[in-house]
């Protein structure tokens, strides 16, 4: 027999540590139960439908029928049994079962008003032998739909957090990949996602990027990455209330995880420094976030609507003294003092590399009269003195 105290402890304890409703959870308890009392005692076409009292532990079991006429059902005797569709005199009907169906006529003798399509009920008699066997058919399709119910809501929450960073506990490390426990799913921080030189320990708490929530047929997976552009701007947006309410924005980010960043920042408010809004007092913002970045190095530069000024701004800390823009090519030669040549191109052309990206301009630099580095998509061509 049903301990209900207990059963109803249950209910209340998957709705708040499993955020399952206990409305779904009863419906899955009611479906389970007529599913059963169909295979057991049910006919060939019928709809059978359950009602479980909570607070008494009955079932009540009821046969419905759809009301037909001939416009929606061919009348043939029976000849077919089942609603499979069929094509008649162009339009689409079912055969009629009365098990599945009932005419209108006889529809408006039990309800009054009925229409077509409605449903009538029946009560079905309730069996003496409904026990074991259906019950371990109900607790499977309950087991079941309690899967279903938990990974449709796992999908609610963590569908909103797409795009978010959110935090989790290191559940173990694993051929590269790290598994992150979110308490009701599982987290994936695969190795290309990972900052190089990071390491995690097991009960460690990490943040990261969400991604993509993927719906798998051995659960829910919630794919993350460390090394994502979009980690670092919302980073900075839980840092700098400016950007996070709009003033301050982030136009463009280039990054090279672990290593070092450039990203371009504007204000429309004249009154707003988006450089600074960054930084922070003292660097206290931007050091956070290196920090959390483990290190990795932070350029922050004034975005400008004009290519010339924003490309000039890209190769920060360098200073240039020229830029020549070639718009069929979409490239721009840029000049600068011998003195600032390494600081432009950078360690392995890493400056000039993050600037053309940051930019989307190629870009080639030139000191002293001769061309030094030239970018082509990720590659940088450093040519010697």
């Amino acid at each position: 027999m049903l301990d209900l105290k207990t059963f109803k402890s249950a209910l209340e304890q998957l709705e708040e540590e499993r955020k399952i409703p206990k409305a779904k959870i009863l419906e899955a308890i009611e479906q389970a139960m007529a599913a059963a009392y169909k295979k057991d005692y049910g006919k060939k076409g019928q709809i059978v439908r359950a009602k479980f009292d909570l607070e008494t532990g009955k079932t009540d079991f009821y046969q419905v029928k759809i009301v037909v006429d001939e416009t929606i059902a061919i009348l043939d005797g029976e000849k077919h049994e089942g609603e499979y569709s069929v094509k008649d005199e162009g339009e689409e009907r079912v055969h009629f079962n009365s098990e599945h169906h009932i005419l209108l006529e006889d529809a408006k003798k039990i309800k009054k008003g009925a229409e077509l399509n409605d449903e009538i009920i029946f009560p079905l008699e309730a069996k003496d032998d409904y026990g074991r066997i259906a019950a371990q058919t109900a607790k499977q399709v309950i087991i079941q739909k309690i899967r279903e119910a938990e990974r449709t809501s796992i999908i609610d929450e963590y569908g909103t957090k797409e795009g978010q960073i959110i935090s989790g506990i290191v559940q173990k490390s694993e051929r590269g990949n790290v598994y992150v426990d979110f308490n009701r799913a599982t987290g994936i921080l695969p190795a290309e996602e990972q900052i190089p030189g990071e390491y995690w320990t097991r009960g460690g708490r990490i943040r990261a990027y969400l991604y993509s929530v993927e719906d798998t047929p051995r659960g829910i997976n919630l794919r993350l990455s460390r090394t994502h552009p979009k980690f670092i701007e919302k980073l900075f947006a839980l840092e700098a209330p400016e950007i996070e309410n709009g003033v301050v924005e982030i136009k463009s980010v280039a990054r090279e995880a672990g290593a070092r960043s450039k990203i371009a920042v504007y204000s429309s408010d004249e009154h707003i420094d988006a450089v600074g809004s960054c930084v922070g007092q003292k660097g206290t913002r931007v050091n956070t976030i290196t920090s959390e970045l483990s290190g990795e190095k932070i350029d922050i530069i004034p975005w400008s609507a004009d290519p010339k000024v924003f490309v000039a701004n890209s190769l920060s800390p360098a200073k240039v003294i020229s830029i020549v823009m070639d718009e069929a090519d979409h490239k721009a030669t840029v000049e600068v003092g011998n003195d600032q040549l390494s600081l432009a191109i950078g360690k392995g052309g890493q400056n000039v590399r993050l600037a053309a990206k940051l930019t989307g301009w190629r870009i080639d630099i030139k000191g002293d009269g001769k061309e030094m580095a030239s970018t082509d998509g990720e590659k940088v061509e450093v040519k010697e003195e």
